[in-house]
C-alpha cells in the first residue's frame, strides 16, 4: 500500500457521515510557497523605494500613496522576519529532542 504524502493528499467529507475519501491534487510544495513569499516582500520593498523616489522628484503629488506603500512594505519584512524566527525556534526546538 502506497503511502502520499501530507502535502499531496486532500482530505474531504461526506455530509451524510460516510467515509472521507483522499483526492490527489498538485500542490506546491514549501519551498517554492517560501519563494514566491519572498518574491513577494521583495516586490513591496522595491515598490516602497520607487514610491518615495517618485515623491522625491515631483512624480507623485500624493504623499498618502507613499506612506501606504512604505508601510506595506515595512509589515511584510516583519511578517517574513517573524516568520523566519518561528521556523529557527521550531528547527532549534527539534535539534534539543532526545531519541
Amino acid at each position: 500500500m502506497p503511502v502520499e504524502t501530507i502535502g499531496t493528499a486532500k482530505l474531504t467529507m461526506m455530509p451524510s457521515g460516510g467515509a472521507a475519501k483522499t483526492t490527489a491534487t498538485p500542490e506546491k510544495s514549501f519551498g517554492q510557497f517560501l519563494s514566491e513569499a519572498l518574491e513577494n516582500v521583495n516586490d513591496l520593498q522595491k515598490k516602497a523605494e520607487q514610491a518615495s523616489t517618485d515623491l522625491a522628484t515631483g512624480k507623485i503629488e500624493d504623499i498618502s500613496d507613499v506612506v501606504i506603500a512604505a508601510e506595506k512594505a515595512a509589515v511584510a519584512l516583519q511578517l517574513t522576519i517573524q516568520v523566519r524566527n518561528k521556523m529557527l525556534e521550531s528547527y532549534q526546538e527539534m535539534m534539543r529532542m532526545s531519541v
